[in-house]
């Protein structure tokens, strides 16, 4: 099946935020109330519940004007997913389109791809079982897969009145995305393609007005080291080595000491700045 990719021109966006209401609508999301901010902004990121978020910059220009930016905020869908690489249980998966979603049924909540992910998108939400006891399950956007295994589009773009977000072959929308920036260069100078060769490309592809960092984001991410080196080398190799059921609970250990970071230590491997 050929790869999927969705893309985003922020150019093209007015912050209308309908994207962010057919994530709730479709996805059956609460809402979550929030404090005022100083902005205009409803929330601060994407959380465990709002998987999609809108974000306003104010932003001086070279030339000291001032502008007024918006990106569309969610899951970038890494090609080669960080989130993907810890989780212990596979929980983490990549789909039949190339985009990567969550198998609840799986997830144990040990929170191994919130800590690792260099977007800082992946969260966990807390539910309750009938005794009452809480319990953790990993949430983000899925980029609609329910939708797309229907021959539907995302639900956010779908919605995007000014067609600043487009779904389709990873090759027609970075063709789209090519022909954009040569359009909009004269009057963005610093306009770029984002997609991160750190990561492996994304199936989240943006169409920036300046630097990412002015959008919040890593200008390099990439995978943590100690994410490849498990899950490419040692985890392959302790396998034949050892048999599935010894490696599982050495990788239970190892997964612990490497990944389980407590938000320490996640810059040194590309995290960066986050939304």
């Amino acid at each position: 099946m050929a790869e999927y990719i969705k893309y985003v021109d922020v150019t093209k966006c007015d912050g209308c935020r309908a994207c962010m209401v057919a994530c709730k609508n479709w996805n059956d999301l609460p809402a979550e109330p929030e404090e005022f901010q100083g902005s205009v902004q409803s929330h601060a990121k994407v959380t465990a519940n709002t998987w999609n978020v809108l974000s306003f910059i104010e932003h001086e220009d070279s030339k000291g004007n001032l502008d007024y930016l918006f990106r569309h905020s969610s899951c970038f869908h890494c090609s080669e997913a960080a989130c993907v690489k810890v989780c212990p249980e596979e929980a983490m998966h990549y789909t039949d389109f190339g985009t990567v979603d969550v198998n609840s049924d799986k997830c144990v909540g040990c929170g191994y791809c919130v800590q690792n992910c260099p977007f800082d998108v992946v969260q966990l939400a807390t539910y309750k079982d009938k005794n009452g006891k809480e319990y953790k399950k990993a949430q983000k956007c899925t980029m609609c897969v329910d939708r797309l295994e229907e021959g539907m589009q995302p639900a956010c773009v779908t919605t995007c009145h000014t067609d600043a977000m487009e779904f389709g072959t990873k090759e027609e929308m970075l063709k789209k995305a090519e022909k954009r920036l040569s359009e909009i260069k004269d009057k963005y100078p610093n306009a770029m393609i984002y997609n991160p060769e750190g990561v492996g490309g994304t199936h989240t592809v943006y169409v920036l007005a300046e630097k990412p960092s002015v959008y919040g984001l890593p200008e390099k991410p990439k995978v943590p080291t100690s994410a490849v080196v498990w899950k490419d080398y040692a985890q392959p190799i302790g396998k034949m080595m050892l048999g599935a059921t010894s490696m599982a609970l050495v990788g239970a250990f190892v997964s612990n000491k490497l990944f389980n970071k407590e938000g320490k230590g996640h810059e040194e491997d590309g995290g960066g700045s986050h939304e």
